[in-house]
């Protein structure tokens, strides 16, 4: 599976020439997941066959906000955020059961993330490999399920230590931190993680001494870990173990 990350800015001020743009991931060159304000006039360019949303925030799916010359897969309470957007190929998204897209398949998982914008993360299955891309989040839920025999993980860099959370009717709101996430990753047995959607933390530290830090959180757990820039690609692997 190949995976481009075009951006790997959350929704912060802030940007450098490694996190410029707002949250995009493209898929084995054919799916983009998620495309944020900063992609808005550009999304054309990138030529997708499909896009497929995890929520409504801005940084996730403003790129959108003039239409789009695809597909659009979302859930139903992602659409009723973007009900105003001339979208005009709208596929439903229904948690834990899985969607294809040509060759890939996508399975949501709903995440606690906004109760303004319900949130879901993928886990994303093609050629035998199985990643789980999920960047805003507090919470998965049904983790277990979600990171069984998943080769890499791709999470929340909002915050690297502490995580960022408000409570809004018994439920918690906002981001987990990088070093939480990693607790998952170990626990559910998944040796490889990459963090985008990167904060200020990330973005207005240097490059090196971010990656060092966090580096050594994984180490901690034995999971490597490495901090997604704007155009980075990686192959993932099918795996003994999967």
């Amino acid at each position: 599976m190949k995976l481009t990350f075009l951006g790997t800015r959350g929704e912060i001020e802030a940007r450098t020439a490694l996190h410029r743009m707002h949250s995009c991931l493209m898929v084995d060159g054919r799916v983009l997941v998620d495309c944020g304000a900063d992609w808005l006039g550009k999304i054309s360019a990138l030529c997708p066959q499909a896009i497929i949303l995890t929520h409504a925030h801005l940084d996730h799916a403003g790129g959108l906000k003039r239409g789009a010359p695809c597909p659009v897969y979302a859930t139903a309470q992602t659409w009723a955020g973007l009900k105003r957007y001339p979208v005009r190929d709208r596929e439903m998204i229904e948690p834990r059961r899985p969607v294809r897209i040509g060759d890939i398949e996508f399975e949501a998982f709903s995440v606690e993330h906004s109760l303004i914008a319900p949130a879901v993360g993928y886990r994303i299955t093609a050629d035998g490999v199985a990643v789980f891309y999920v960047p805003d989040l507090v919470s998965i839920p049904e983790r277990h399920e979600g990171l069984s025999a998943v080769q890499l993980y791709i999470g929340d860099g909002a915050s690297i230590i502490r995580p960022i959370l408000r409570r809004r009717a018994e439920v918690f709101i906002g981001h987990a931190s990088v070093r939480d996430q990693l607790d998952w990753c170990r626990d559910e047995g998944v040796s490889q993680a990459v963090i985008t959607h990167c904060g200020s933390q990330i973005v207005k530290t240097d490059a090196r001494t971010v990656a060092a830090r966090i580096q050594t959180l994984g180490r901690e757990r034995g999971v490597q870990v490495v901090i997604a820039h704007d155009g980075l690609k990686l192959m993932v692997h099918r795996t003994e173990h999967a």
